[in-house]
């Protein structure tokens, strides 16, 4: 098959709106984009002047409305995966276009187009126009750049081949047969993409980004004696595929073989209310699901969360701090700026346990008086920004790691969760405990399996009485969360905390 230019592919596929392609039949390499460079790409690739937003923006305002903006976006992403030691899977996905929004009050007028031309940006914008009927709002007359941090900053100016990436996953797999003689099968991916944005408002501001995203996972099953055990596990977030050394490879290999290892000797747990240790990291996905979205705002804003009414409040214990950051280095739910053009921050939602902050975007923080904090995110340009969270922690605090599990004479010890249900609203929460261990007499004991954690988000924020001073974030790189359709890449972390008690429904009855 005749190999094709990568910028003339670029070209073809991205005037159609995208495609999904056979990139190691197609190219000695990845397609992806060359160089760093974050201003000025979308005017230099597709011509979109500032004279051309002025003019679409005028559009989306001439029926009136508080404010108009364009998110332009083109994204390259790519998969590889071996199943067993053989290609499964290998593909590159290309995706072009721009949303136009027209925002009266907490209204939302939307339309968005595949094509960047003049015509289909202005046909979008008098669709997002119609939520108004009244006199035109003027535009700034001229943008000025966004002044942001640069919390991801990228080495790599040239696409990676095809061969380096396959070995990586090869490697990756071979690590993970050498580690163990029960494992039956691997499965091992390495999927990255580099997406590309321009936010232009009519208040004149304009920002544009270049955000990268990789990560390396591997999934194992191991059989012994009859007994068969699964496992996952991934190291990734916005980085350069020159973070994937052979260490990162060793790292993934052995999480994921140890962790399915270990569960050949869980045993099941009694079921009841006990306290429960969460360890550093991975479990920061429940205070993420169970508390963080009840601190977004617009749920505040219509009166659909607990927290609506707490705000100067006392919600937790002094020892704990919540945040949400957009800035912790590389990490994936880290942005410069949101899809609003914003510029990221950190923001302490709950400080000293006193409630001092919801997650706004530019609706919700003009509803309330307050300046935006950097929380307003979509999926993609076929949908309009809302408050989501992007990294959620806590803050380490004054306990040392030993001294919380000491504390407890009977609990269990969570190293991750999974498959969690949460209603929003109340905060109410149901997690399976996909790794985690007993606690007997201050001390870690035998791993457990089919242990089931169930309660009250804003209950477990109160229980918290310890946190130790080794906070991890999940570094997972795969870790996403879903809202009104939308998905956006997030992270959540903790340091280790003890919940006085939570409801753990097991397998084992109490005393047997």
């Amino acid at each position: 098959m005749d190999r094709i230019d990568r910028r003339a592919f670029l070209k073809a596929t991205t005037a159609a709106g995208g495609a999904i392609i056979a990139a190691p039949v197609l190219f000695d390499g990845w397609l992806t984009f060359a160089g760093t460079e974050k201003a000025g790409y979308f005017e230099k690739e597709f011509g979109i002047t500032d004279a051309l937003c002025k003019k679409v923006l005028a559009e989306a305002l001439s029926k009136g409305g508080d404010f108009a903006d364009l998110y332009f976006e083109h994204t390259i992403s790519n998969s590889l995966g071996l199943e067993d030691k053989k290609v499964d899977r290998a593909y590159t996905s290309v995706n072009l276009g721009v949303g136009i929004r027209t925002v009266k009050g907490d209204q939302v007028g939307y339309g968005f187009t595949q094509e960047l031309t003049e015509k289909s940006m202005m046909a979008a914008a008098a669709m997002a126009a119609t939520i108004t009927n009244g006199s035109a709002t003027p535009v700034a007359g001229k943008f000025t750049a966004v002044k942001t941090g640069d919390y991801y900053p990228l080495t790599g100016t040239k696409p990676v081949p095809l061969a380096p990436r396959l070995s990586l996953v090869e490697n990756t797999a071979g690590k993970c047969f050498a580690r163990s003689n029960y494992i039956i099968k691997t499965i091992a991916r390495f999927g990255d993409g580099r997406k590309r944005i321009m936010v232009v408002t009519s208040d004149g501001a304009k920002a544009e980004d270049l955000l990268p995203g990789s990560a390396l996972s591997a999934m194992v099953t191991v059989e012994r004696d009859g007994r068969k055990e699964q496992f996952w596990f991934s190291r990734g977030g916005r980085r350069d595929f020159s973070y994937y050394t052979d260490d990162i490879a060793k790292e993934v290999a052995d999480g994921v073989v140890d962790g399915a290892v270990t569960l050949l000797d869980a045993v099941a747990v009694p079921a009841g209310e006990i306290p429960v240790v969460f360890g550093p990291g991975f479990p920061g996905v429940l205070l993420h699901e169970a508390v963080g979205h009840g601190f977004e705002a617009d749920f505040n804003r219509k009166k659909t969360s607990i927290y609506s009414t707490m705000m100067g409040q006392k919600v937790a214990e002094p020892m704990v701090t919540v945040v949400d950051d957009g800035t912790w280095p590389n990490a994936r739910g880290s942005i410069n700026f949101d899809d609003e053009g914003t510029p990221s921050q950190k923001t302490a939602i709950v400080e000293k346990g006193i409630l001092k902050s919801y997650l706004h975007d530019r609706i919700s923080a003009k509803y309330y008086g307050l300046s935006s904090t950097g929380n307003g995110r979509r999926e993609n340009y076929a949908n309009y920004p809302i408050p989501r969270m992007r990294n959620t922690y806590i803050l380490p605090g004054p306990n040392k790691p030993q001294e919380i599990i000491e504390s407890v004479k009977k609990g269990i010890y969570i190293q991750d969760v999974s498959n969690g249900q949460v209603n929003i609203g109340q905060g109410d929460f149901a997690f399976y405990v996909s790794q985690g261990r007993l606690i007997e007499d201050g001390k870690l004991g035998a791993p457990i399996k089919d242990v089931n954690i169930m309660g009250s988000g804003p209950k477990l924020l109160r229980d918290i009485t310890m946190v130790a001073d080794d906070l991890k974030l999940g570094w997972s790189g795969t870790s996403t969360c879903g809202k009104d359709g939308q998905s956006v890449p997030v992270d959540a972390g903790m340091p280790t905390v003890l919940v006085r008690s939570l409801t753990v429904g097991g397998t084992k009855k109490q005393g047997a």
